[in-house]
């Protein structure tokens, strides 16, 4: 029970600054889940990851996952609202205030000025993630740069979901590795 109070508490503090969804504050994750508290390996949360990806809905998913991992069933349901409840309070009072404020330059300036943040926190969880895929490959890291860069090549230049791409790595990893 304590572990599942831990992550609630540090997936609230999370939540409040996830400027950009969930996936931007991943690498904070990673370092609760694995670094700190050792619940995970970064095999172990990469797959997690990508498991929740997979899955139909929203990307925030993968905290129920972690939160299942950690502490089964309520770990699942205390991990998805610690995360969502205080974001999801706070988007609903800025709504109100928005609302109130439109057409204001200076707001316009704040949510552009946000854009870059947003941008740069989604690239530091894609960057953790891309550094923990190279050390689960271990001497195969050119394999992992090259299906990286034909998925986001694929997903790029196609605009097809990258659920093919995800499955024709899973297809590929199992013939490399198992």
């Amino acid at each position: 029970m304590s572990d599942l109070l831990v992550l609630m508490a540090g997936l609230a503090q999370l939540s409040v600054i996830a400027v950009g969804g969930g996936s931007a504050v991943l690498g904070d994750m990673h370092r609760l889940i694995v670094d700190e508290r050792g619940w995970m390996d970064d095999a172990g949360f990469a797959r997690a990851y990508a498991l929740a990806q997979a899955s139909p809905g929203p990307n925030i998913l993968v905290v129920g996952v972690f939160g299942w991992h950690i502490a089964g069933p309520l770990g699942l349901l205390g991990a998805t609202l610690a995360m969502c409840a205080p974001s999801g309070l706070m988007a609903l009072g800025f709504a109100g205030m928005r609302a109130r404020l439109a057409g204001a330059r200076w707001l316009r300036r704040v949510e552009r000025g946000l854009v870059p943040v947003a941008l740069g926190l989604v690239t530091a969880s894609a960057l953790l993630l891309g550094e923990t895929a190279l050390a689960t490959w271990g001497s195969l890291p050119m394999v992992a740069i090259a299906i990286t860069a034909a998925t986001a090549g694929f997903v790029f230049l196609t605009k097809r979901s990258p659920l093919w791409m995800l499955a024709g790595g899973a297809a590929l990893g199992m013939m490399l590795l198992g």
